[in-house]
């Protein structure tokens, strides 16, 4: 019988040991075990901490901003729109022939003031003259005719076709007269309406194909200024409003909204204006620059320095007031007009207690301490503002 070698009697020894330990079943106490003697520890942590008194209350809230806070005065304001423009006619039109031919007539001269219907141009027509004249002629012969031939026809002594023809060749008379008397207007050219004769590019004797230009007429009363306005103002203004019109050599004037523009500009997207000035004398000429001021509807606002307007969280221009819990709100405006004291605000509630100084350091809903701004301080602010535009 061969020996058993040492390692392999250890082998079944530790076997045969390991075997007895699993069956006893001790070795799922181990983990429990543990986790009593954790929990116990962490409960016992949890008691000593709770007995152990408190040794620091929160840290204190930060005390509330200051700000200077004004509640400004209210006013009616009338919106001032000022835009820039120019000075056009009322109407205007070159004048032009319709046929060819030699200048005869040219009773008019640069600058010289027409009424509807005058002459200011013919041009040579001896044949078209003659052809009036030959169908006048014939028109009166016409008509003789046709008497004769009604009396005839009374006493039975005339055929009734007869008659009819001679009312018919009195009927082709009038038409050939009204054709020769067409065919020498078209050698006149006269004024469409009353005005002035602004341009003569022509002189007398010379010669002008049709369609030639031959003279330019301008009406002048009244005086139209032209401008462009935003499409933020179009509401503001309507026709019939009166304006005020400045030209470049400072003279004033007022006129009154004739037109307003219903088709704003591809490019600019402004919108066209006319004001129609008294022009009587003439002393206004046309193309001279002007600017115009429109008043809109009178509205309820307030005059600010410049620098109490700021930015909302949505990126809209308004201002920052204290409510009647001290705290901050914001208010949209709506900018009545821009002067050398100030900006003129609408849109600002009754008695809203707006933050001139400190507006920028705080946001909606803070808590902050307002304190009344004295009128040295309100009055330096404009006074800034107005230096910082010049």
């Amino acid at each position: 019988m061969p020996k058993i070698r040492f390692h392999k009697l250890a082998a079944i020894a530790v076997l045969i040991g390991f075997a007895a330990w699993m069956a006893t079943g001790e070795f799922s106490s181990v983990g429990s075990a543990a986790n009593h003697q954790k929990a116990g520890e962490a409960g016992k942590a949890t008691q000593s901490g709770a007995d152990k008194p408190k040794t620091a209350d929160a840290e204190p809230k930060a005390a509330p901003r200051t700000v200077a806070v004004v509640t400004p005065p209210r006013k009616t304001y009338a919106r001032a729109i000022r835009i820039s423009g120019l000075t056009e006619a009322d109407k205007r039109a070159m004048l032009a022939t319709r046929v060819a031919g030699v200048i005869d007539k040219l009773p008019v001269k640069q600058g010289q003031h027409v009424k509807t219907g005058d002459l200011v141009l013919m041009l040579a027509a001896e044949e078209k003259i003659s052809n009036v004249d030959n169908a006048r002629q014939l028109l009166v012969q016409r008509k003789a005719e046709l008497e004769a031939a009604e009396r005839l026809a009374k006493t039975g002594n005339l055929p009734k076709l007869q008659l009819d023809t001679a009312r018919s060749n009195l009927t082709a008379a009038q038409s050939m007269l009204e054709t020769a008397q067409a065919e020498l207007d078209r050698n006149e050219v006269k004024a469409p309406f009353d005005g002035v004769i602004d341009r003569v590019p022509v002189e007398l004797g010379s010669s002008v194909m049709q369609g030639g230009e031959v003279a330019t007429i301008l009406k002048l009363d009244p005086v139209i200024a032209r401008g462009e306005i935003s499409e933020r103002d179009l509401r503001y203004i309507k026709i019939g409003d009166e304006a005020n019109v400045r030209l470049v050599n400072d003279q004033k004037v007022t006129g009154t909204v004739r037109y307003i523009s219903r088709d704003a500009s591809s490019q600019t997207r402004t919108f066209r204006v006319e004001v129609a000035i008294p022009n009587a004398d003439g002393s206004i000429p046309a193309g001279m620059t002007a600017e115009i001021t429109l008043s809109a509807e009178p509205t309820d606002a307030v005059m600010l320095p410049r620098s109490v307007v700021t930015l909302g969280d949505k990126g809209d221009l308004g201002i920052r007031a204290v409510g009647a819990d001290d705290k901050v709100a914001f208010f949209p405006i709506d900018l009545v007009d821009d002067t050398p004291h100030g900006l003129v605000l609408g849109g600002i509630p009754q008695d809203a207690r707006i933050i001139v100084a400190g507006q920028e350091l705080v946001k909606e809903g803070d808590l902050v301490k307002p304190v009344e701004a004295d009128q040295a301080t309100i009055n330096k602010l404009i006074s800034e503002a107005a230096a910082g535009t010049q």
